[in-house]
């Protein structure tokens, strides 16, 4: 190993405590280069003294050598290089540093996956599940909430990849349930879902454009209902967890049903019309997604209802939970499923929405309705994520609240009532940032902002608003780095390009075999 003379002068950097008595009258006076230069031929020395090894015995020289790796390691990070450089120069020694490679190392590794503790919830379960509306939870994150939010995006995830590993359904025949690989061994699932769009394409579009194949569907695929079956898991989170999951945009007709965005009023509106409520609308295409049903598939109201009623019966006289979760359109028909439940479903225990980058829904009526059906709404959202602030009048819930707490407030209040676009947010807020991140780009792209494990990645690593990126993050980064390369940092990029060809031969699995994060 060489030393270069670019170095900082090292003897100002002696150990501290030492005294060293000399005869003032044998003292040389060395000037300061030729004292930097002695400095760093005896660290030259140190860093290339090896100890005779005998070939003979390969357990004698693996030992000899990781003590002199040791060594040299403990030698440099002793120096503290990093203090005495420009701050610049200082970050990017923190990040080349042994033990950053080392954590950057285990983050993209995907077979050593870590997560959160798994505390027992038993005593705390309803305020984990909003009976507070998360007070207190959110900043700084509890550990325990932290790890029920990613473990929900997870079987969003699961939801997104069995539908990628088959998205076609037959126009002729009842599809069959499907194989969901769960994340969470403790949950079974019970019900396939699908969404029926109540628009189709013309049938020159599939002459013009055969191979299109799925994307053109009316019915697909969307999701499922799953109940935890593991007494040890029911024991430790106090009750039996049924879980709906829903994935995001992903077909033709799906795109073309988030572009009906004029607001509708619901079927069942009998208990609004008294005067000063305001009527509770949703947006056409969400809705109609959400009440289509087709010859095939019943509408994803009718499936998730009925399978929640008849889970409610099974497991009668145990104390339920309903968590329902969403991803993008996911989000949107989550609040539509926890709305039904919570009005068609008779005694129906606790229900809670937990939504990654959701659009609005509907209006303020709509979110009065589910506040008085104590439906618990928590919205994950990304600063940088343009999905969250669409459809509607105002980009800035921020802004819109200003407006009514100002003389304006009469206005918009008449505009709810009159106005197709009055759209308003449900729920609890719950903030991330791109920007936070100290592997992404501050500038990523839209879909990265908008890709659901940057939302897992952003909230495993959230401490407070007030706080940078959490440094014992546990989520892996692989999957992360194979869907988003464009929007890491250059340097996590170059350096995860080695750390992962290493992995790749180390464990004998390509990287390319994880499943792939959705964007939509």
């Amino acid at each position: 190993m060489q030393i270069g003379t670019t170095l900082p002068n090292l003897h100002l950097f002696q150990p501290k405590g030492v005294n060293f008595k000399c005869n003032a009258q044998t003292v040389k006076t060395i000037s300061s280069t030729e004292m930097t230069k002695k400095h760093i031929s005896n660290l030259e020395k140190l860093l290339q003294k090896t100890n005779p090894i005998d070939s003979s015995n390969p357990v004698i020289e693996q030992s000899s050598n990781r003590s002199i790796e040791n060594r040299r390691k403990n030698l440099l990070e002793g120096l503290n290089l990093a203090n005495i450089w420009p701050d610049e120069m200082r970050k990017a020694a923190e990040d080349m540093s042994p033990r950053h490679l080392n954590r950057l190392k285990r983050l993209l590794s995907s077979k050593s996956i870590e997560y959160s503790p798994r505390n027992n919830l038993a005593n705390r379960w309803r305020e984990y599940h909003g009976s507070n509306n998360w007070l207190g939870l959110l900043d700084p994150l509890d550990e325990n909430l932290r790890r029920e939010l990613v473990r929900y995006g997870e079987f969003i995830q699961s939801a997104y990849h069995c539908f990628h590993s088959d998205p076609a359904t037959s126009a002729d025949e009842v599809p069959p349930e499907r194989h969901v690989a769960l994340p969470d061994r403790s949950y079974k699932v019970t019900k396939s879902l699908y969404a029926t769009s109540s628009i189709g394409l013309p049938k020159w579009v599939d002459d013009v454009a055969p191979d299109l194949g799925w994307m053109t569907q009316r019915s697909s695929w969307i999701g499922y209902v799953a109940v935890c079956d593991d007494r040890s898991e029911i024991q430790r989170m106090g009750r039996r967890d049924i879980v709906i999951a829903l994935r995001g945009t992903a077909t033709c007709l799906e795109w073309a049903e988030n572009f009906r965005d004029l607001l509708v009023e619901q079927n069942d509106n009998d208990d609004d019309n008294d005067e000063g409520v305001v009527q509770s609308k949703v947006e056409c295409g969400f809705l109609s997604l959400y009440k289509t049903g087709d010859h095939r598939v019943p509408s994803l109201a009718e499936s998730v209802v009925n399978e929640v009623q008849r889970l409610i019966e099974k497991y009668k006289g145990e104390p339920l939970s309903i968590t329902v979760t969403g991803h993008s359109l996911g989000a949107a028909l989550s609040l539509l499923v926890a709305d039904d439940l919570s009005t068609c479903v008779p005694n129906a225990p606790p229900v809670a929405v937990f939504s990654f980058g959701g659009p609005r829904v509907g209006n303020r009526g709509f979110a009065d309705r589910l506040n008085d059906n104590n439906v618990k709404v928590l919205r994950i959202v990304n600063n940088q994520d343009v999905i969250t602030r669409v459809p509607g009048m105002f980009v800035s819930e921020s802004l819109d609240k200003k407006l009514r707490e100002s003389g304006a407030g009469r206005v918009l209040e008449m505009l709810d009532c009159r106005m197709p676009w009055a759209y308003s947010h449900v729920g609890t807020e719950f903030r991330v940032d791109t920007k936070m991140s100290p592997f992404l780009k501050p500038n990523a792209d839209v879909a990265c902002c908008h890709d659901l494990e940057a939302y897992l990645h952003l909230v495993d690593g959230f401490t407070a608003s007030n706080c940078p990126f959490r440094h014992n993050a546990k989520r892996s980064l692989v999957r992360l780095l194979n869907e988003q390369r464009s929007n890491f940092k250059r340097l996590y990029t170059s350096k995860g390009k080695d750390l992962t060809i290493n992995l790749d031969r180390e464990h004998n699995f390509p990287t390319s075999s994880c499943l792939p994060s959705p964007s939509s």
